[in-house]
């Protein structure tokens, strides 16, 4: 059979594609330090109001995704990144600083719904052996929004070394925004979408506002939840360190723009082989969680442990910036570096999503787990903004992500070796008690 434009399949592909055009080329703009503004205090403030809304919508977003379904949820996260990018287009000319982090605060409530809602679609909509899989597809189109934002800034602003990024590119970026959002209004309707078999996936009914809403905060007594919210704080937490103090204060904004596109290149291969690694059906569900979890312990041990080194070499007081031509080949090694830092990324989050998604495979009860998974994230991303923002010191910045990375894994681990082969009864029960508690509310 082909691919039907309702199978599980074709919508991850879509609102991979979507993330491909929205937070893909956000996220090349973002790794190269301020927004691509010589002012990175306008960035970095934005990133703190972004993140802040971010993590009040990523809570409260589970709820408006269940009631409004994914296509207007993403389809209002997309319009928030057009006016983001629309914003630091007029800064460019108005030096208005007031409104782009204004807009950062609305990007982040768009921010919430649209990736609460990517979320539950990725999880559910997969059959329990394909789930790394459609992971490892969504992560690698999404990146590869980050890689071609990267390569556009690179090769426009190729001879603008000294200053921001130009008019040329934020127009280029906001018509990409634009197309993703009518690319959101495609998607079927979650119950329109169908296996190949014939199988519908499971979503429960709405219930009402008040039960949905006790739904979300009933998460927060949830053990699950509570033994990976130090994973979820830490999972964006080191952004801010990579893009702002790495990639920002280190190189020019060419070269930063070129790193970028290696980032998230190296994001592409670290999600899609450890997807792979994760859906091997040779091992129990359980070895699997293990496996993955020693895997990226392994490799956020030797690459940060590098950083601690590179971090070594120069301190905020550094001027001027690196540029790529004048290192030579002294430009390998820390763009080594940086290739890992995104690789991790990749496959942190992807493990994430992994575990989240072993826990359930109704729709609605995973947009929860993605608005609370998002709201904790947020929390950590704003908070590391804002000591990014003041200037905290470099190595003490590290030193911070390092060891939230560290603190992840008794949480995890202790998850891992619970994690049952099949999650439909989990999801069932799930189910049962959200009904039970809807109907002692009415």
């Amino acid at each position: 059979m082909g691919l039907r434009w309702n199978s599980p399949l074709a919508q991850v592909l879509a609102v991979g594609f979507i993330c491909f055009c929205c937070p893909g080329l956000y996220n090349a703009l973002n790794s190269m330090g301020g927004g691509g503004q010589v002012d990175s205090k306008v960035g970095q403030n934005a990133n703190v109001a972004l993140y802040t809304t971010f993590c009040i919508f990523g809570l409260l977003a589970g709820a408006i995704h269940n009631l409004l379904g994914p296509k207007w949820t993403i389809l209002l996260g997309c319009a928030a990144y057009c006016l983001y990018v629309g914003s630091l287009l007029a800064y460019n000319h108005i030096q208005n600083a007031a409104f782009t982090v204004a807009c950062g605060g609305i990007l982040g409530a768009g921010a919430g719904l649209l990736w609460t809602a990517q979320g539950a679609m990725m999880m559910a909509y997969p059959r329990e052996e394909e789930k790394g899989k459609y992971i490892g597809y969504f992560w690698a189109i999404f990146n590869m929004g980050g890689v071609l934002g990267s390569l556009i800034s690179f090769g426009i602003n190729f001879d603008n070394t000294p200053g921001p990024l130009g008019d040329t590119t934020y127009i280029v970026f906001l018509v990409l925004m634009c197309i993703g959002a009518l690319i959101a209004l495609s998607l079927a309707n979650p119950r329109n979408v169908v296996h190949d078999n014939g199988d519908h996936i499971q979503i429960q009914a709405f219930p009402t506002w008040t039960g949905e809403v006790l739904a979300v905060f009933k998460l927060f007594l949830d053990w699950r939840m509570l033994v990976l919210t130090p994973m979820f704080l830490s999972s964006n937490w080191f952004y801010s360190y990579q893009f702002s103090t790495v990639n920002g204060a280190y190189f020019s904004m060419r070269t930063q723009a070129l790193n970028s596109v290696f980032y998230w290149a190296a994001q592409i291969f670290g999600s899609w082989t450890f997807a792979k690694l994760l859906d091997a059906q040779q091992f129990h569900r359980r070895k699997r969680a293990l496996l993955g979890l020693g895997v990226v312990t392994i490799a956020f041990v030797g690459t940060w442990t590098g950083g601690i080194f590179f971090q070594k070499t120069y301190t905020a007081k550094q001027v001027p910036p690196h540029d790529f031509e004048d290192m030579g080949a002294d430009y390998a090694g820390p763009l080594i570096l940086y290739m890992f830092y995104g690789l991790n990324d990749a496959a942190w989050q992807t493990y994430c999503y992994w575990l989240m998604g072993a826990l359930s495979n109704d729709a609605t009860v995973l947009s929860r787990y993605a608005g609370f998974y998002k709201c904790i994230q947020s929390a950590g991303a704003a908070i590391s903004w804002r000591l990014n923002a003041i200037g905290i010191p470099f190595m003490t910045e590290l030193i911070i992500c390092y060891a939230l990375l560290v603190v992840s894994v008794p949480g995890a681990l202790f998850l891992a070796f619970r994690i049952s082969d099949h999650s439909d009864e989990g999801a069932h029960e799930q189910s049962v008690e959200d009904r039970k508690a809807e109907l002692e509310l009415k």
